[in-house]
């Protein structure tokens, strides 16, 4: 028979006060409205028993010591969602139109659009931050030893997710068809063609063709909007999912003060 972990409480401070006895309830309007969150909140939970879920992934123990260095793999999270919120308003305008549309699209978003240029700069500086917070978690990640048995799966899925946002970099730059995406991207394009056995193929397929053509556009703009977020999504909760179900690993300098205390107890 197979035994389910029990679910964690909620912590104290999250659970509702006992109201002192004889006190008169003075009912406002903030009151009212929470009770109809609240009452929201349950008839959802009744239906889809979520809240289980919520708190196994939430509410969970951590290793003595942890600091702000575990920190980067939700701050790399929430660059992602950042992408995907500033990504879908950009979709918005956007015209994958080798022809001048595209350019023209790109310069109508930054001068014309209300907060046109905002949005275009976080998701244009938001895309290097997601890259450096990729490579700062997984610096992490190696020399605080957490890919060793039994979390070696969950070190391979944080690996494709750094080639993923790596291809995502790199297709997303060609976007404004400007003169510097343009030759960067026949540059990179050729670089790939330069790989053993698959690279002539990874170049054909990102040019869509033998040659950098109209079709190019619009092959970058489909791996950009469609096929690497979803792969980034998928592989993002199945590594959420084993952080909560292996847990975090205590720092470095706390497991070497605990060696000796077991080899103590062992003899």
């Amino acid at each position: 028979m197979k035994l389910k972990p029990p679910i964690p409480p909620l912590p104290s401070a999250l659970q509702p006060k006992p109201k002192r006895p004889g006190t008169a309830e003075k009912v406002t309007p903030i009151d009212v409205a929470q009770e109809a969150g609240i009452s929201a909140v349950d008839w959802i939970d009744e239906r889809t028993s979520m809240s289980g879920g919520v708190r196994w992934l939430l509410f969970r123990k951590v290793p003595k010591g942890t600091n702000w260095f575990y920190t980067l793999g939700s701050a790399t999270m929430f660059a992602f969602l950042s992408q995907a919120v500033t990504g879908v308003f950009l979709a918005m305008y956007y015209r994958p139109d080798a022809s001048g549309g595209a350019y023209e699209s790109i310069r109508y978003v930054s001068t014309d659009v209300f907060l046109g240029a905002f949005v275009r700069g976080m998701h244009k500086w938001g895309s290097t931050v997601m890259v450096v917070l990729v490579f700062l978690h997984m610096a992490r990640t190696f020399f605080f030893g957490a890919y060793k048995y039994p979390r070696e799966l969950n070190w391979i899925i944080g690996v494709v997710l750094l080639v993923l946002t790596m291809v995502m970099s790199f297709t997303g730059y060609l976007l404004p068809f400007d003169q510097r995406a343009y030759w960067a991207t026949i540059v990179g394009v050729n670089i790939n063609g330069t790989g053993p056995l698959v690279g002539p193929f990874l170049s054909d397929f990102l040019r869509a063709g033998p040659e950098f053509g109209v079709t190019t556009l619009s092959r970058f703009y489909s791996i950009h909007m469609l096929l690497i977020p979803g792969a980034l999504a998928a592989l993002i909760g199945a590594h959420l999912y084993l952080v909560a179900r292996l847990g975090t690993t205590a720092p470095p300098w706390l497991q070497a003060e605990r060696a000796p205390e077991l080899t103590k107890a062992e003899v």
